[in-house]
C-alpha cells in the first residue's frame, strides 16, 4: 500500500501548477483571442468578409489542433509502454519539458497582422503534444503517491491546485502585460512591463514566453521533491521498442476480456475530446461571436478560473465519499447544458428571444458558462484520471496512462475536425459547437457499463 509522502505529493501537484498556464493563458482565455482576432486580420486582407474570416480563423485553428491530436494518439501508448518496460518515467517528462517551453516560447511570433500563421500554429502544436506526453508520465506516478482511498483526494486537489496557478499567472499577465487596444495599458493603468510596445501587441504576445517560463521556475519542486519510485527500475526486466510493444500489444489484446476498462477508455474518449473542443474553442467564440477583446476575456478567465478551482477540489472530495463514476457523470450533463446555451446565444438573442442592443445579458450568460466548464471540467479529468488508477496497477501505470492518453486522442482530432467542417458547412460559429453535444452524449452512455471499482487486474 501507497504510503502518504507530503513533500512528494506536493511536488507532483507542481506540475498542475506549472503547466496550467498552457491551458488558461494559451489554450482558453488569452492566446486564442489574439490569434482569432490576428486570423481574422490576415484573411481579411486577403479579401474575405468579417463572418468569413471569422470561419476561417476557427477553420484554421480546428485543422491545426486536430494534426496536433493524431501525432499524440499514435505515440502516446507507444511511449508509456516504453517507459514502462524502462522502468523509467522522469526522464521523459524533463526532455518533453523541452519541447514545452520551445512550442510557448515561439507564439510570440504571431504579429497582429497574422503573419507567420502556419508558423505559429504548428508552433502551438509541438507545445500541446509536449504538455499531453508529460502528463502521461506525471500521471502514471499516481498510483504510488497514496493509498487507494485517498487518490481521488490527491488528484482533485492537484487539479484544483492547478487551476489556482491559472488565476495566478493570468493575472500577472492582465495586470503588468495585457493591453487594452484602446489604451494600450493594462488593467491596472500599466503601460506593459519591460517596455513592450502595446502598438504592435507585445504585451499580450507575451503569454507565450510567460507560459515558457512559468512552467521551467515552478517545475523545480517537482525536480527536487519526485524521484523515481525505487522500485521502477526493477518493474521490468526488458527494455527497448520491440519488448515494450509487445508488452503493448498484450494489453490491448486483454481488453476485449476486460468489458469495463474498455467502455471506460472509449467513453472517456468521447467526453475528454469533447471537453478540450469547449476548451479550444471557448475563446474563439467569445471573440469572434460576443466580440470580446483579449482583455474582457481575461478577466473572464481570472473569475471562471477561480469558481473552477473551488468546484474541482469540492469535486475531489466527492470523488472520495462516492467515487469517480458519479462525479463523471453529474459533470458530463452540465456540459451538455453548456454546449446547448453556446448554440442557442448570440449578442441579438438567445434561444430566439431577442437581446436588446448593448445588453450585458449574453455577455452574462457566458461568465456562468466559463464556470461551468471550467468547474465541471476539471472535475471531470480529475475523476477521470481516478477512475484510470482504479482500472491499473502501480507496475503498468505508464502503460495505462499512456492507453488513457490514446483513449482521449484516438479521436483527439475529431472534435476540432468536426467543430471546423461544421463551421466551414454552415459558416456558423454557433452550430459548428453541436457536435460536442453528441460525443458527450455517447460518453454518458458507456459510462453506465464501467464498474466503479474498475478492473486493475490483468
Amino acid at each position: 500500500m501507497a504510503v502518504l509522502d507530503k513533500k512528494r505529493i506536493w511536488g507532483w501537484w507542481f506540475f498542475d501548477w506549472a503547466s496550467q498556464p498552457y491551458s488558461t493563458l494559451l489554450m482558453t482565455f488569452i492566446f486564442p483571442i489574439y490569434f482569432t482576432e490576428a486570423a481574422r486580420a490576415h484573411f481579411t486582407a486577403l479579401g474575405q468578409s468579417p463572418a468569413e474570416a471569422g470561419a476561417s480563423a476557427q477553420s484554421l485553428w480546428g485543422y491545426g489542433l486536430a494534426i496536433a491530436g493524431i501525432c499524440i494518439a499514435v505515440l502516446a501508448p507507444i511511449l508509456g509502454s516504453v517507459a514502462d518496460a524502462a522502468g523509467r518515467r522522469l526522464i521523459w517528462v524533463w526532455f518533453f519539458s523541452i519541447f514545452y517551453v520551445l512550442g510557448s516560447g515561439a507564439l510570440w511570433f504571431l504579429t497582429p497582422a497574422g503573419d507567420n500563421l502556419i508558423l505559429v500554429v504548428a508552433a502551438f502544436g509541438i507545445g500541446l503534444i509536449a504538455m499531453e506526453f508529460t502528463t502521461i508520465f506525471t500521471n502514471a506516478l499516481l498510483p504510488g503517491l497514496a493509498p487507494r482511498a485517498e487518490i481521488g483526494r490527491v488528484s482533485g486537489t492537484g487539479f484544483a491546485f492547478g487551476y489556482l496557478g491559472g488565476v495566478v499567472s493570468l493575472a500577472v499577465m492582465l495586470l503588468f502585460f495585457a493591453e487594452n487596444t484602446q489604451t494600450g495599458r493594462t488593467l491596472i493603468g500599466l503601460a506593459p512591463a519591460f517596455g513592450l510596445d502595446p502598438t504592435l501587441r507585445e504585451g499580450t504576445r507575451a503569454a507565450g514566453p510567460l507560459t515558457a517560463i512559468w512552467y521551467i521556475v515552478f517545475m523545480l519542486p517537482f525536480l527536487f521533491w519526485v524521484k523515481e519510485p525505487r522500485s521502477a527500475s526493477n518493474t521490468r526486466a526488458a527494455s527497448g521498442i520491440r519488448p515494450a510493444l509487445r508488452s503493448l500489444w498484450t494489453l490491448l489484446k486483454s481488453l476485449r476480456h476486460r468489458r469495463s476498462l474498455t467502455a471506460w477508455l472509449i467513453s472517456s474518449m468521447f467526453s475528454r475530446d469533447a471537453l478540450n473542443g469547449l476548451y479550444a474553442f471557448g475563446g474563439v467564440y467569445a471573440a469572434a461571436v460576443l466580440g470580446w477583446p483579449v482583455f474582457l476575456a481575461g478577466v473572464f478567465g481570472i473569475v471562471s478560473a477561480f469558481s473552477a478551482a473551488l468546484i474541482t477540489w469540492l469535486g475531489g472530495r466527492a470523488d472520495q465519499r462516492w467515487g469517480p463514476r458519479p462525479v463523471i457523470a453529474v459533470c458530463s450533463v452540465v456540459l451538455i447544458a453548456v454546449c446547448l446555451i453556446v448554440i442557442g446565444m448570440s449578442r441579438e438573442s438567445f434561444f430566439g428571444l431577442t437581446i436588446p442592443p448593448g445588453s450585458k445579458l449574453p455577455d452574462a450568460i457566458f461568465f456562468a458558462c466559463g464556470i461551468a466548464i471550467g468547474g465541471a471540467g476539471g472535475a471531470l479529468q480529475s475523476a477521470s484520471r481516478t477512475m484510470m488508477v482504479h482500472h491499473t496497477t502501480p507496475e503498468q501505470a505508464t502503460e495505462a496512462f499512456g492507453l488513457y492518453a490514446l483513449s482521449g486522442k484516438a479521436t483527439a482530432f475529431l472534435a476540432p475536425l468536426l467543430i471546423a467542417v461544421a463551421t466551414d458547412l454552415s459558416g456558423n460559429q454557433q452550430i459548428g459547437i453541436s457536435p460536442l453535444i453528441v460525443m458527450f452524449i455517447f460518453s454518458l452512455l458507456l459510462l453506465t457499463r464501467v464498474k466503479p471499482e474498475g478492473e486493475p487486474e490483468q
